[in-house]
């Protein structure tokens, strides 16, 4: 059971990556960020970079977006 110090690593990969990995157009994964399809996070320099393991979800799942100032530039999360 993880407690509140557990930090979770997540891979994130480029738009363009995602794109090869599902073979679907960039604008396919724009459409999947707005809809929440897809997590995401943005860099401090604002690229957007796609976590790899919301490509693999059933379609129907949906996640909700986290707030601007939780958008960080990292991968770590913590789990708590």
């Amino acid at each position: 059971m993880p407690n509140e110090n557990t930090v979770v690593e997540r891979k994130t990969i480029s738009i363009m990556k995602a794109c090869e990995l599902v073979s679907v157009s960039r604008r396919t994964i724009y459409n999947w960020i707005s809809s929440g399809k897809v997590e995401y996070i943005r860099t401090a320099g604002g690229s957007v970079r796609i976590f790899v393991d919301s490509l693999w979800r059933s379609p129907d799942e949906k996640t909700r977006r986290q707030p601007a100032r939780a958008r960080i530039s990292t991968t770590a999360r913590r789990v708590g």
